[in-house]
């Protein structure tokens, strides 16, 4: 469980990034943060590990106030991959960068060596492992951010942009992660601007705009409210917007292109 309770957060600069936000996160939540720039959202998921402390209320993760524990103790449980990896990653090969946070964390080498093979395998990275992470392409150096992060396995997992530098394929494959994660009763956190990526996954979504949350609901709900998507600067996914074009309506609302292709072949033909 995470608990924002009336957090504020000003900058040393003056600058007011977080008004007022009250958010409860539940475990084994898929949930989706969106917002255009400066919205807030990277300041609010700062929060959860401890890295930005409120100036005022007070935030809770597992029942721990993060201003009284420190960020490697709150980064077990919790882990960023942030929208910048180049700002992330800093050993000499990308096996290395895998093992640091599970040897950081205790793991047996057993272990390690384990979950390294796995994460290497899992994110397309097995022909990198003695490379430096610097010499790989942008969306490779993201890869291995997740891979990193989820190696040592957090309870709750936060993915900062997760789709920017992959092709078609790759987004596939970090649905199938976040599923799979989602299965395993894990907590995940969205923080993107892609909506068409986040529409199939159906994930709770939280608007937000100028440092405070305008909406909290399901995707069809936020989705279809014209105000919030004005106010935040958000564009409908093509597929409800597909929907709400159509003569004949679907009975339901397309959650995936292949669905709304079936569909569509059955009604022409039929």
């Amino acid at each position: 469980m995470i608990e924002f309770s009336s957090v504020e957060f000003q900058h040393p600069n003056g600058v007011i990034a977080l008004k007022g936000i009250d958010l409860t996160i539940r475990s084994g939540d898929v949930i989706s943060i969106v917002g255009e720039n400066g919205a807030g959202k990277t300041s609010l998921i700062k929060h959860i590990n401890g890295l930005l402390k409120p100036t005022k209320g007070s935030v809770s993760v597992f029942g721990v106030d993060t201003r009284k524990e420190s960020v490697s103790a709150l980064s077990r449980n919790i882990g960023i991959v942030f929208q910048n990896p180049s700002h992330q990653l800093f050993s000499e090969s990308v096996e290395d960068e895998i093992r640091f946070g599970m040897i950081n964390f205790g793991f047996e080498e057993e272990l390690v060596a384990k979950r390294l093979n796995w994460a290497l395998t899992l994110f397309d990275l097995e022909r990198y492992r003695t490379i430096s992470p610097m010499l790989l392409s942008g969306g490779e150096k993201k890869r291995l951010c997740f891979a990193s992060v989820l190696s040592w396995d957090p309870k709750v997992v936060i993915l900062d942009e997760p789709t920017s530098g992959q092709d078609f394929l790759q987004k596939e494959n970090l649905m199938n992660v976040i599923k799979i994660l989602s299965s395993q009763g894990k907590t995940v956190i969205i923080v993107t601007h892609d909506i068409e990526f986040i529409w199939p996954l159906q994930p709770r979504i939280v608007v937000m705009a100028g440092g405070q949350i305008v909406k909290d609901g399901s995707a069809e709900n936020v989705l279809n409210d014209e105000d919030v998507l004005k106010r935040a600067r958000l564009l409908k996914p093509h597929l409800l917007s597909l929907t709400e074009g159509l003569v004949v309506k679907p009975r339901e609302q397309f959650s995936d292109v292949y669905d709304a292709k079936k569909w569509l072949v059955k009604t022409l033909r039929g």
